[in-house]
C-alpha cells in the first residue's frame, strides 16, 4: 500500500517502522510543519491514510481525506462530539473511515473483559465503582479516549449508573480519574469497591508496538471496503 501519515509525531514514526517491515510505501508524512504539502492533490496520490494527531484538528483532517477520496484510520481522540457526522458521510457519500480509541490487541480484550464484569456486577448494588487512567505529560485530552469507551461501555451494563465525570460523583456517576505523569504509555484500572472487598482490573501498556502495529493492520483491512469500521471489525468480535 501506499500510505500517507498524518501528524509525524512519536506514534506517526512507529506506524512508520511498522508499515515499512509490513512492504508498505510511506508516501507522505504530513505534520506541522509541512502543511502545505497536506492536499487533496497530494492525498489522492495514496492508498490510504493513517491519522495520529491532535482533537482540534483531526475533524478536518478527516474531511480533507474524505475529499480525496481515500480510507482513513484514526486513532486521535477527543473529537467524538463529530462522531456522528463521520458515521453518516461513510453511509451516505460510501467513505471509509476505521477509529479506535486504542489500537493494541491487548487493550481490546481489556475492553471485553470490562463488558463483561460489569455485567455481572449490575446486580451488586453494594460496590462502587471508580477509574483510573494514567498517561505521559504529552497527552492533551484527558479522560482518554479509552477510558471514555470503557467508561461508556459500563454504563451500558450497570442500571444504577448514567453518566461519568472528572469531578467528585453522585450516586449516578462513575469518577474518572486523570493521571499524567513522565513517559507512561497508558494505564487503565477499572475498582468495584465495597465495605467488605475490593476487586479491580487493569491493563498496562509497555510500549507503542502494539498500537502501531494495530493501526498498520486496520489500514490493510481497509483496502476495498466501504463504510465505518472499529477493532470489532478488524478482530471479528
Amino acid at each position: 500500500m501506499k500510505i500517507a501519515i498524518i501528524g509525524y509525531g512519536k506514534m506517526g514514526k512507529e506506524i512508520e517502522k511498522i508499515a515499512q517491515k509490513r512492504n508498505h510505501q510511506i508516501i507522505y508524512k504530513f505534520d506541522k510543519d509541512n502543511q502545505d504539502e497536506f492536499t487533496v492533490e497530494n492525498l489522492k496520490k495514496v492508498d490510504i491514510a493513517i491519522e495520529f494527531t491532535i482533537p482540534e484538528m483531526a475533524y478536518q483532517n478527516f474531511v480533507k481525506c474524505f475529499e480525496a477520496d481515500i480510507p482513513v484510520v484514526s486513532g486521535t481522540t477527543g473529537w467524538l462530539d463529530k462522531y456522528d457526522e463521520i458515521v453518516e458521510m461513510c453511509k451516505t457519500k460510501s467513505k471509509t473511515f476505521f477509529y479506535a480509541s486504542n489500537f493494541s490487541l491487548g487493550v481490546n480484550i481489556f475492553f471485553k473483559v470490562n463488558q463483561f464484569l460489569a455485567k455481572i456486577m449490575n446486580s451488586q448494588k453494594d460496590y462502587e465503582i471508580e477509574m483510573s487512567e494514567t498517561h505521559h505529560i504529552y497527552k492533551l485530552d484527558a479522560p482518554s479516549g479509552t477510558a471514555i469507551s470503557l467508561a461508556n461501555d459500563i454504563l451500558q451494563n450497570i442500571d444504577r449508573k448514567n453518566n461519568w465525570t472528572k469531578e467528585q460523583p453522585k450516586n449516578n456517576e462513575i469518577k474518572i480519574e486523570s493521571i499524567r505523569e513522565g513517559e507512561v504509555f497508558g494505564i487503565h484500572q477499572i475498582n468495584y469497591t465495597s465495605e467488605m472487598d475490593k476487586i479491580e482490573i487493569k491493563h498496562e501498556l509497555k510500549n507503542r508496538a502494539s498500537l502501531s502495529l494495530g493501526a498498520v493492520l486496520a489500514a490493510e483491512f481497509l483496502l476495498n471496503k466501504k463504510g465505518f469500521f472499529t477493532m470489532n471489525d478488524l478482530l471479528s468480535w
